[in-house]
């Protein structure tokens, strides 16, 4: 299936999850200061493993970063 992350098209295997597309940009699940959208809906960390993909779907995925 193909679903965009973070804006560019990707191609995912059938019942891939918010962790598959964590995975497929090298974030570990356990990060802290991650984030994830799926279809303009933030996802809760404990629902990660669960939110299957659909087609077409749109991910956002955002971590935050110190600066100054």
């Amino acid at each position: 299936m193909r679903v965009t992350v973070n804006g560019e098209e990707r191609e995912l295997q059938a019942g891939a999850t918010v962790v598959s597309v964590l995975e497929l940009l090298d974030v570990a699940p356990a990060a802290r200061g991650v984030a994830v959208a799926l279809d303009g809906e933030v996802v809760s960390r404990a629902r990660w493993s669960q939110a299957q993909l659909r087609d077409g779907a749109l991910v956002e995925v955002v971590s935050a970063i110190q600066g100054g």
